[in-house]
């Protein structure tokens, strides 16, 4: 059954229609029904977005276009960047439709809802789903601000799924201006009553344009003795007319070609081979067969069938059998464009630019899937099928962008910046200076393959003697704020500990995509494997929206294999959605407050774990945190908590076999709940037995300049901060609780800091914010892939003027263009 509610986050929530298996009622809100007659768009298509968001790590998401309103199925990750990419306005979305309501599925659309509501307090989204479309709503009241406006839409039944009775609850229809969707309900084979899951449910959706009028023939109306203008109207209304000079009746087929059948496109999305067995004898699809006597009668005619299943699925004997069904339909296989910036980069400075990951390893369709199909293609993105005009009805590849080759990107550098040839020689010169120039070069030699001497400078920390290139590697996965951009996705922050597994450090939208872009899908889905704990700094969406995907692919990748509940640290806010949100799918996670692991915590944690030592000093990391910040840390929380206590004990655990001492997280001025993060490591033996301490890296999170994030970086050896703002916007940047680029710099020399790394900038900048030269001896510019080792930090900051001349040309976005909202983040 379809039952319609409107939802107002973070307020009560509005009383469930009836559950009941009576033929469905279709209640829209805000929304007019037309008939077939209404005036039809001139213009119609349906267009592939984001093809897993050029990874195939997501569902891709397709939009259904008319004249005077947009429609979007399915919102994997990755769907903002794609659209601000190449132009798509998503503020013209009227309904969004989820095939399934699933990390794939769903993980671009908090995002998107967030976006929509900073675009106006009048704007409104309807979005239609499976029954668990509930849960994620409830879910996602936890972030989302109060004047974002959603209208939910639930496409559900209850006892068996009768689907050979159309006026079952398995199928529904619903009538817009320009279109018909009638959404089918699929289960998996053999399973009733109350043995189906939420989760099991997936929805088809059958897209009927109205039929088209046929063409009007002013000779022939002529010769019927028409005369009187208006009745040329009437006729192409439907109506007959008497003629002006014969004693006839002229009636519209007189005068008319017949109409022409509406275009018809099902988006069908069968997520197992069990599903795909039940969708051979599903019965709601029978008039759209081909080979169906009922078909001929009701000129049905399919003209293209979007496949969102897995290849595993798809390449099944069930699914093959179900495809040669539609034998004149145009078969799109979607299952299963990062900007050039990157490879530029990696040309100038391939040390803290690798390459990307080709995409060859992902798990595509086997060509023969298709062989026996030849009205089949692989989707593309920004793909059309054009349905009206009718002249132009087939597939449009004219918006489909071209892929460059990594050559030609080059060539297009070379000619517009001659310079950097010798730019790039320069950069490259930084990584060969004699190793004379290290202080700390041990007499003894040590493993060239692990080792790799790095060059230290006079004013290099102790903790980088011997510093070996497999100790801790920091990969930026996302650098900008507020929404994902065409250049800078959302923040996150992966730390490679190598041999010891690995952290994450905010996992904005994107993340899972980001890290296959950068190690490809085998060395992504390892890092994921191989997380020790994943850390949230506040609950703004977009620091953690692409969690969600990590956690699942990790559940799937552990399953079967004796492993532990990932631990993720947050603020309590975070704890409320994926709470809810476990109601939808198992994350197989932990959950520990930030106020848990502040230093005031970790003191009673260890004053509680030896009760017969008293505390009589803390350790300098410990002090340096609680310094400056005791005012605020009263906020820390009891750990005589029971189940605290034990995953604090568990968390120490973790930490030591990642070689970290501690992880400690102190507030930070942002929002409620906003904090920042301490990471050191171990203290280690040198091999002549020296002992040297272990290295210090500090997350700012989102804060304003504070005395808490520069007592807690004291003596770091690096200090990674938010830089929001430019210089000229400090007024912004208090409003907002975010700062400058040069108050973050200012922060890190009052800390003493090595090394400073500025991330977490405006979308309003491209590429390179506006920098104060005479402020950056000691830092460095974060960009997306960037990956830095900690045996090259000594290079950070010479490198920002060969940075500067490869964005040299680059202006600030046009606002008007790209709209950018920060006003709640």
């Amino acid at each position: 059954m379809e039952k319609t509610k409107e939802v107002k986050f973070n307020e009560g929530r509005a009383k469930g229609t009836d559950r009941s298996s009576k033929p469905p009622i279709i209640k829209n809100l805000r929304l007019k029904h037309h008939t077939a007659n209404s005036t039809s768009s001139t213009t119609a298509y349906i267009q592939i977005l984001g093809i897993g968001m050029d990874t195939h790590d997501t569902m891709p998401s397709i939009l259904l276009f008319f004249d005077k309103q947009r429609f979007i199925f399915n919102a994997g990750e990755g769907l903002q960047r794609f659209c601000t990419e190449h132009k798509i306005k998503l503020s013209k979305i009227d309904h969004i439709f989820l095939s399934r309501v699933c990390s794939e599925s769903i993980g671009g659309l908090p995002g998107l809802l967030l976006t929509l509501a900073g675009m106006g307090d009048g704007l409104s989204v309807n979005i239609w789903g499976p029954s668990n479309l509930d849960l994620l709503v409830d879910a996602m009241k936890c972030f989302i601000p109060h004047h974002a406006m959603v209208h939910t839409n639930i496409i559900s039944h209850t006892g068996p799924l009768q689907v050979d009775n159309f006026h079952s609850s398995a199928s529904v229809a619903i009538k817009f201006k320009d279109v018909k969707i009638s959404a089918i309900v699929l289960q998996p084979n053999g399973v009733e009553g109350s043995d189906v899951k939420l989760s099991d449910m997936s929805v088809i959706y059958v897209c009927e344009l109205h039929e088209s009028k046929g063409k009007f023939h002013k000779e022939k109306a002529d010769a019927l003795g028409i005369k009187v203008k208006t009745k040329f109207r009437e006729l192409t209304e439907g109506k007959s007319v008497k003629s002006d000079l014969l004693d006839i009746t002229v009636h519209p087929s007189d005068v008319m070609d017949a109409p022409i059948p509406g275009p018809v496109v099902i988006v069908v999305d069968c997520p197992t081979n069990s599903h795909a067995q039940e969708l051979i004898s599903t019965q709601s699809l029978n008039d759209y067969y081909s080979d169906s006597s009922c078909q001929l009668q009701s000129s049905k005619i399919v003209n293209c069938v979007i496949h969102l299943g897995p290849a595993s699925v798809v390449n099944s004997s069930h699914y093959k059998k179900w495809m040669n069904k539609f034998t004149s339909a145009q078969h799109i296989m979607a299952g299963c464009v990062i900007a050039r910036i990157t490879e530029r980069l990696n040309y100038l400075c391939p040390h803290l630019f690798p390459p990307m990951s080709s995409a060859s390893d992902h798990n595509f369709l086997r060509e023969d899937s298709t062989s026996k199909l030849s009205n089949a293609i692989f989707a593309e993105n920004l793909l059309k099928f054009i349905f009206r005009p009718h002249a132009r009805l087939g597939f449009d590849r004219s918006d489909v962008p071209s892929s460059l080759p990594t050559s030609a990107v080059i060539d297009e550098l070379l000619l517009e910046i001659p310079d950097i040839i010798d730019a790039r020689q320069h950069v490259s010169q930084l990584w060969q200076k004699p190793t004379a120039t290290n202080k700390f070069a041990n007499s003894i030699p040590d493993s060239k393959s692990l080792i790799d001497e790095p060059i230290l400078d006079e004013n290099s920390p102790p903790c980088l003697e011997n510093i070996r290139r497999d100790d801790l590697e920091i990969t930026f996965l996302g650098t900008g704020s507020s929404q994902p951009s065409k250049y800078r996705n959302v923040t996150a922050i992966y730390f490679n500990l190598f041999s010891n597994g690995s952290l994450l450090l905010d996992c904005g939208e994107g993340t899972l995509a980001q890290l296959k872009r950068r190690y490809g899908r085998e060395g992504a889905e390892n890092a994921v494997r191989h997380l020790a704990c994943v850390w949230i700094s506040h609950i703004h969406a977009d620091h953690h929206v692409g969690l969600v995907r990590i956690l699942a692919l990790r559940r799937d990748l552990l399953k079967g294999v004796p492993h532990d509940p990932l631990i993720v640290i947050g603020p309590s806010q975070l704890k409320h959605f994926l709470d809810a949100y476990q109601r939808l799918e198992d994350l197989d996670m932990q959950f520990l407050d930030n106020k848990a692991t502040t230093a005031a915590s970790w003191e009673t944690f260890e004053f509680d774990n030896e009760p017969n030592k008293a505390v009589t000093s803390t350790s300098s990391l410990e002090e340096s945190c609680l310094q400056g910040s005791s005012k605020r840390l009263k906020l820390s929380v009891p750990v005589d908590n029971v189940a605290t206590f034990a995953l604090l004990n568990r968390l120490k655990n973790v930490l030591n076999k990642a070689g970290l001492e501690r992880l400690i997280s102190f507030p930070v001025v942002h929002c409620p709940e906003a904090f920042g993060v301490v990471l050191k490591a171990a203290d280690r033996i040198n091999s002549i037995g020296k002992a040297i301490p272990g290295w210090k890296v500090v997350y700012s999170g989102d804060t304003r300049p504070c005395s808490e994030t520069i007592e807690a970086s004291q003596g770091a050896t690096i200090l990674i901060h938010e830089a929001t703002f430019e210089d000229g916007m400090a007024g912004e940047a208090i409003a907002k609780n975010h700062s400058t680029t040069k108050e973050a710099i200012d922060v890190g020399n009052s800390a003493g800091a090595y090394r400073i790394v500025l991330t977490h900038f405006s979308q309003r900048y491209p590429k390179i914010p506006v920098l104060d030269e005479l402020s950056m001896h000691k830092t460095c510019i974060a960009f997306d892939l960037m990956t830095i080792n900690l045996a090259d930090l000594h290079v950070l900051p010479e490198v920002i003027p060969y940075l500067k001349l490869l964005f040299r040309t680059e202006m600030l976005i046009d606002n008007s263009d790209d709209h950018v909202v920060e006003a709640d983040l």
